[in-house]
């Protein structure tokens, strides 16, 4: 293996306040590892060049601005202008913790792989909204499951708001597609089918702001859902029956209010216990019984949101087998460069 060298990617639009903390928590980074970071401006209306400067003589920094194409094609760009042979890719709104490239180097050290995903957790600062956005996000219980959460998963989905790839890697796949969201799990796919492997690095986490409100949250759910069977369709051995959990959650809650109206609580009561046991970890994780509350809110928007977008995909690719780009054009970027 060739000596490592890393070059952090991070794709940015209008938000230069962002970039600033993200940058402070660079130079905080501990050990003596070298590392540049790259900047790409995707035709932000508000751009961060002036925040970027700041930081000239503190850490090797590139910034580019280029027209709007979507954050997978910028992520492409600023890899093709990377200098170094391992890429690491942030979202603007990660904060890193001071050991976390020291904890990436190590393990790549002791076990190459390709392409590597980290976990996200909520720092003490972030608001009471993004914690219980993270622990929905995160969970066993819930979808966190699903994102593939255990260190055993050998076939682990890498998300890009923290995630790792070989620049032999990038080349032989071409990087990410215009697809968005999903553009990440159908990288590691592809990857995967190219014969690279890919791992969770489960101490490498980053703090993840998800600067978000509840409707924005739903928004955002929704259209994992929806992306989630086009994924299915471009690469059938992917698809695994654990995706369809928050569509039966959804669908079996609803099923349970109705039995309620004709006095059968059982499976209502069954829901019931499962609220209070996420209830439990919530307050047992984050220590407080208002971030709890808010929690369960965040579990039933995330269930509620992927669980009809995945259903009304699924409907509308296998049943009416509608053609993905045509019938969902707001979940494709059009203009890559």
């Amino acid at each position: 293996m060739d000596a490592l060298h890393y070059s952090f990617i991070i794709p940015v639009y209008n938000r230069p306040d962002e970039i600033k903390e993200l940058l402070q928590s660079f130079v905080a980074i501990q050990g003596n590892i070298p590392f540049e970071v790259v900047i790409v401006e995707d035709g932000s209306t508000i751009d961060c060049k002036s925040v970027v400067a700041e930081f000239d003589n503190k850490l090797e920094i590139s910034y580019y601005n280029k027209p709007n194409s979507g954050p997978g094609d910028s992520r492409n760009f600023g890899m093709s202008k990377a200098k170094g042979n391992y890429f690491i890719i942030l979202d603007s709104d990660c904060l890193l913790p001071p050991q976390y490239l020291e904890v990436v180097d190590n393990a790549l050290k002791r076990k190459y792989v390709d392409c590597f995903g980290g976990p996200d957790a909520a720092d003490k600062t972030f608001t009471n909204l993004q914690k219980a956005i993270n622990f929905a996000m995160t969970s066993f219980v819930t979808t966190g499951g699903i994102r593939g959460s255990k260190t055993k998963n050998k076939k682990f989905q890498p998300r890009s708001f923290n995630m790792g790839i070989s620049k032999a890697a990038f080349k032989a796949s071409g990087g990410f597609g215009r697809i968005h969201p999903g553009e990440d799990p159908d990288l590691s796919i592809r990857l995967t089918k190219l014969g690279f492997k890919t791992k969770l690095f489960s101490q490498a986490f980053v703090y993840h702001k998800r600067r978000i409100s509840w409707s924005k949250f739903y928004t955002q759910v929704h259209k994992f859902g929806l992306v989630r069977p086009i994924l299915n369709l471009w690469h059938p051995k992917s698809e695994r029956l654990i995706y369809w959990l928050p569509t039966l959650f959804s669908l079996g809650f609803v099923f349970a209010m109705l039995l309620a109206i004709f006095n059968y609580y059982a499976l209502l009561f069954a829901f019931g216990l499962y609220i209070i046991f996420a209830f439990v970890l919530a307050v047992i994780q984050t220590k407080d019984l208002v971030i709890a509350l808010q929690a369960i809110v965040a579990i039933f928007i995330q269930f509620f949101g992927y669980g009809f977008g995945f259903l009304k995909s699924t409907f509308a690719i296998k049943i009416l087998k509608k053609e993905p780009e045509k019938y969902y054009p707001n979940l494709f970027f059009k203009d890559a460069v």
